[in-house]
């Protein structure tokens, strides 16, 4: 199946980038390098990008849509998280923008032997890198009631979370959960019919969890934040889409703090515990999809971008 993802917000993430010719810039999510070909044509080829992804299929498509900027790229199939190691492995020690856009891709999502979605049957898989070897039937068919009650809960938010890990361990005693179907029947069961009958597809919060579980994105996404901040050069921006309330609050609370990191209590004359902001926020608001986009494009409407700005030198 060829790659293809529509880029959300792709007008306003690179905008907010303020892409100038000559710098250096970083696609940590690069997918079917969307983002990168607007950074790219706008450099006029002139500057240099990197790529990331831990995709193989993202990887190939991507060379091919920017093959004719070859010349500035340079693309690493790995996970954003290393980031730091990446730059350093290619001597690259500051960049001046980095793009995340969180989440699973179209392509992911409609390429039915992946096991993303709850409407295509195939074997239970969901990993964003296909080198890992548990996929979302080990989740599944090995995690205790508990473990999955919390990822439920946590993850996909869904207030039925008790009973849908109640019915998971409960059909797997009998045989083991193997694909998306048995998986989103289970849900559905787990799930009141009046609650069925006026939301949207019972399995979508629940197939979310799994996936953030597997694939270790929230974690991910926390422990980066930091050091994707630190490689910016002054005035650099960090643009960063979300699609659900749990990455969005990291993005927001590790901006907030990265711009007021002070923790000395608030009747202290003057600050004592040396913690220096590394930037501000540049979106106080999350940035969202136009009218335009939604009506072309209904998966961009959880969408949310958010941008810092690197502050170095601060007279």
């Amino acid at each position: 199946m060829e790659f293809n993802h529509v880029s959300v917000l792709l007008e306003e993430t690179v905008d907010n980038l303020n892409v100038r010719e000559g710098k250096i810039y970083v696609d940590g999510t690069l997918g079917g390098g969307g983002h990168s070909y607007e950074i790219l044509k706008r450099m006029n080829g002139n500057g240099r990008l990197i790529g990331i992804d831990q995709d193989a299929a993202a990887i190939e498509a991507a060379g091919k849509r920017l093959e004719k900027y070859q010349d500035a790229v340079t693309i690493v199939r790995d996970n954003y998280c290393n980031m730091k190691h990446v730059m350093s492995s290619i001597g690259i020690d500051k960049v001046d923008g980095i793009v995340l856009d969180l989440g699973v891709s179209s392509y992911q999502l409609d390429t039915i032997d992946r096991g993303f979605s709850y409407r295509e049957d195939a074997t239970l898989d969901m990993r964003m890198d296909q080198r890992q070897l548990q996929t979302a039937k080990d989740v599944v068919n090995q995690y205790s009631e508990m473990e999955l009650f919390k990822i439920i809960r946590d993850y996909g938010e869904d207030r039925f979370a008790k009973n849908i890990a109640k019915h998971i361990v409960r059909a797997r005693e009998e045989k083991e959960i193997e694909t998306t179907l048995e998986l989103a029947e289970i849900i559905k069961n787990a799930i009141p019919a009046k609650v069925r009958a006026t939301g949207g597809h019972p399995a979508k919060r629940t197939f979310q969890a799994i996936r953030i579980e597997l694939n270790h994105e929230l974690d991910v996404l926390r422990n980066t934040l930091d050091d994707m901040m630190d490689l910016l050069n002054d005035k650099g921006r960090l643009c960063i889409i979300t699609f659900h309330s749990l990455e969005d609050r990291i993005v927001k609370n590790s901006f907030r703090d990265a711009e007021n990191p002070c923790i000395c209590p608030p009747d202290f004359p003057v600050c004592v515990c040396g913690k220096k902001p590394k930037g501000q926020v540049v979106s106080r608001k999350p940035i969202l999809p136009s009218e335009g986009e939604l009506a072309v494009n209904k998966r961009s409407k959880s969408a949310k971008l958010r941008v810092f700005e690197r502050k170095i030198n601060r007279g």
